[in-house]
């Protein structure tokens, strides 16, 4: 079900750190957003370095989007999250952030197939309103890392729900070129970061 805007979306949306962004917009968890307000965005520093973009984005979607239920909150294990392959298939294009720019992996598969919550978390969004990743769902792991699932035939998760390592949130759908396949991506303080760097190096149980 498509679902309104989020603060996790938009911040995926940018390459932010959604704290960054929440912080810059005085707006405390569980970083509830409402149709008609108006966020700052604002980058975390780079490079020691703080950049401000004077971008603007209007939130106009219709419904409201419905507020995230505070979770408990999930034990931080940074880079030792344990992380599973999200589908089974074969990596048919990999992570490049030059050239033909890709801030994942696309894992082929066929349509209706699993696919699998790479690491326990809680999900911030479930919708398609993120230009390029179809029906897309965004699970946060701890305060550094969020995973997403692009290009889904059908989603099985809601906004807010605690999901774990291995449970199925979707189903495998195909992108605009009508290749079927996830697109999946790891971003780490909002930044696309090579998922094959953190899930194993061999597939074990998915």
């Amino acid at each position: 079900m498509q679902r309104g805007e989020t603060l996790y979306a938009i911040a995926f949306r940018y390459g932010l750190d959604y704290k960054g962004l929440a912080g810059a917009n005085d707006i405390g968890a569980p970083y509830t957003i409402y149709v008609g307000q108006r966020i700052s965005l604002s980058t975390v520093k780079a490079s020691g370095r703080a950049k401000v973009a004077t971008q603007r984005q209007k939130i106009d979607k219709q419904p409201a989007p419905a507020k995230v239920k505070p979770t408990a909150p999930i034990k931080s294990q940074g880079p030792n999250l344990h992380w599973r392959w999200p589908a089974s298939g074969e990596v048919i294009s990999g992570f490049s952030l030059s050239g033909r720019v890709n801030k994942g992996v696309d894992i082929g598969g066929k349509l209706g197939e699993s696919v699998l919550a790479a690491a326990d978390g809680v999900v911030v969004y479930a919708g398609g309103g993120l230009r390029g990743y179809g029906k897309l769902v965004i699970v946060k792991h701890n305060d550094q890392f969020l995973s997403a699932y692009g290009h889904n035939r059908k989603i099985l998760v809601k906004e807010g729900e605690n999901v774990k390592g291995g449970q199925v949130v979707a189903e495998i759908g195909s992108s605009s070129s009508n290749q079927e396949m996830l697109h999946f991506e790891i971003r780490r303080n909002g930044k696309p970061e090579d998922p094959l760097l953190y899930l194993p190096a061999k597939r074990g149980e998915l």
